[in-house]
This record gives structure tokens, C-alpha cells and sequence, in this order.
């Protein structure tokens, strides 16, 4: 799921992370895809991190999204 995000237009990365809901769910399939094609402990605890807050972090995802072009420990 992390690179099929990372392949998509700027403008769909940024609406699928500014949706309340959708971003949510974006963040989960995300950060658990990075998190199994790279275990480390650091993708483990952002992942849990992005399911507990319920969108939450997704807000801060989309501003480091825009200023680094990748999410916070989720390089494709």
C-alpha cells in the first residue's frame, strides 16, 4: 500500500490525507504495509501510533508530507 501511495499524483496524496476518515484508514494501510516490508521498531511504534489517534497524526503526516515528499518513517 506504501508505494502504491508514494506512486499516486501530489494533489491524490494530499487529499486522501486531508479527508477525516479516509485518512485514517490511509494511515493504517500505510504505516502497517511499511511497517511489514521493513520491520524495525521505529515503523512498529509509528504504525500503532497512527491507529490509536484515529486521524489524528494523519493531520501531521499531510504537513510533513508537503515539506518532505514521504510520510514520517514510511519510505516507500
Amino acid at each position: 500500500m506504501a508505494k502504491w501511495f508514494y506512486k499516486q499524483n501530489k494533489l491524490v496524496q494530499l487529499l486522501l490525507l486531508l479527508i477525516p476518515g479516509v485518512n485514517w484508514i490511509v494511515e493504517i494501510c500505510i504505516r502497517w504495509s511499511a511497517f511489514l516490508s521493513r520491520p524495525k521498531l521505529l515503523t512498529l511504534v509509528f504504525a500503532i501510533i497512527a491507529t490509536v489517534t484515529v486521524g489524528v497524526f494523519g493531520w501531521i503526516d499531510l504537513i510533513w508530507l508537503l515539506l518532505f515528499n514521504h510520510l514520517i518513517f514510511a519510505k516507500a
